[in-house]
């Protein structure tokens, strides 16, 4: 693998991946992002900034289902949170993330 094509797959991967594109306004196609959606991400993300958080153990278990979900099955996920101590899988959970594959 080139330097170029690790290069080009370091800036797409990752959790920060998308943060840094935004900043830089540029997608990763190097096209840039429209002034009005940035403006809109802009916004939306102030107001979320200043929404009170009811806990990092619940913020946790919503990543972990919401990121999960992509890359997990549902029973291990299940087992997964569980035998990490948090609460299994909500019905509604189960419908909206699983219920269309």
């Amino acid at each position: 693998m080139t330097t170029e094509t690790n290069q080009v797959n370091s800036s797409t991967t990752g959790a920060d991946a998308i943060d840094e594109a935004i900043a830089k306004g540029i997608d990763f196609d190097g096209t840039p992002i429209p002034t009005a959606k940035l403006e809109l991400y802009t916004k939306v993300m102030a107001l979320e900034a200043n929404r009170q958080r009811s806990g990092v153990s619940n913020t946790m278990r919503s990543r972990i289902v919401r990121i999960g979900a992509k890359h997990i099955p549902q029973p291990e996920l299940d087992t997964l949170l569980a035998e990490a101590g948090f609460a299994p899988l909500k019905e509604k959970e189960i419908a909206f993330f699983y219920g269309g594959k």
